[in-house]
């Protein structure tokens, strides 16, 4: 009678075991795919953010006029920049393979990276040339945009993060 116990306790464990897979696998497949990532980083201080609202292409360029109102988007998450301080920006491999830039006060990068990390002087980024005088002054806060490239001309994807410098 005790074997007839155990060999009923071992299908009801199979059972459940199956069961739980079964339901796992139908989760995963209702599942989107995962939305492409911006990370930025300070010292010890890390902030994430998905694409910016109505800067997303979904994989194709976005319009002219997306790219234009993206372009004078502000906002987005913050972050405290000390003068003298690194700034690492990471983007997530799928963003990498098709190429990346940063803009910051002004265009920081010569040519896109297919890179998934990139590290930049914080006084680089709060630099702005004036285009008429060619003079450099220094912000004290600058949107930061990320912007992944197509194989066209013009971005795919854009993020934004708001660098302040430190008082």
């Amino acid at each position: 009678m005790t074997a007839a116990m155990i060999s009923w306790g071992k299908g009801r464990r199979a059972a459940a075991a199956i069961g739980a897979v079964s339901l796992g696998l139908v989760t995963l497949s209702a599942c989107e795919k995962p939305t492409d990532l911006a990370t930025v980083t300070v010292g010890s201080t890390t902030v994430t953010a998905e694409a910016t609202p109505g800067c997303d292409g979904d994989g194709k360029l976005l319009s002219k006029k997306q790219v234009e109102t993206c372009i004078s988007k502000n906002g987005g998450k913050t972050i405290t920049v000390q003068p003298g301080e690194r700034v690492r920006v990471g983007v997530t491999p799928d963003v990498a393979k098709s190429g990346w830039i940063v803009i910051g006060g002004g265009p920081v990068m010569r040519e896109a990276s297919t890179q998934t990390y990139r590290s930049f002087d914080a006084d680089t980024l709060f630099m702005q040339q004036n285009p008429q005088t060619g003079q450099t002054t220094y912000s004290r806060s600058v949107t930061l945009q990320v912007a992944e490239l197509g194989k066209g001309e013009g971005p795919k994807t854009m993020w934004h993060f708001n660098l302040k410098q430190k008082d």
